[in-house]
């Protein structure tokens, strides 16, 4: 990879594997597909199967006839399989704590090493889109060299998204969406 395009999906009703976008975020994917289009913008499309995340880059995809690859390894990570009220309290202790897990939750350490056998197969392509979830994006750019704490996460958008380059040894981080 020379280059990689990383989208974080647009506004949501819930957080649901099946919940849509909603009405603001059906609105910014019109918007997205158009800045992602400044870019050159890409030569395949990978996404979590989450409907929330087909929905954002759906108008992209179609508007340049790509298919939508989905891939299980680009799923939010479930922090438990019961509901938490204080769920980002957990999420901040898991950037502490990489092996903490929830009651039949995913550990941040083990969705990290999903993502990077994701990324490792994805490698021969020279610029694939990836729309994912927050903390799958913190994990995808740290995989490329870049150190995000707590509160970048905190300041990702609906949708967000991220030009990675690759220049010489070293990738270079853009934000090219932040709303």
């Amino acid at each position: 990879m020379d280059r990689v395009m990383l989208v974080r999906h647009a506004e949501a009703e819930g957080q649901h594997r099946d919940s849509p976008l909603s009405r603001r975020g059906l609105k910014e994917t019109a918007a997205l597909a158009e800045e992602l289009n400044n870019w050159s913008c890409c030569e395949a499309v990978f996404s979590s199967p989450f409907l929330r995340a087909i929905e954002t880059i759906k108008p992209f995809a179609e508007e340049h006839g790509l298919s939508i690859r989905t891939d299980e390894r680009l799923e939010e990570r479930i922090l438990s399989d019961v509901p938490l009220e204080d769920w980002e309290e957990y999420i901040e202790d898991s950037f502490h704590d990489r092996e903490m897990k929830v009651s039949g939750g995913e550990s941040a350490r083990d969705a990290k090493e999903r993502v990077r056998e994701f990324l490792e197969e994805v490698d021969s392509f020279t610029y694939p889109l990836l729309v994912t979830h927050g903390e799958i994006l913190v994990y995808i750019l740290e995989h490329f060299g870049m150190e995000v704490s707590f509160e970048d996460w905190l300041s990702f958008s609906y949708p967000d998204a991220i030009l990675l380059e690759k220049d010489g040894n070293q990738w270079k981080f853009r934000r090219i969406w932040h709303k």
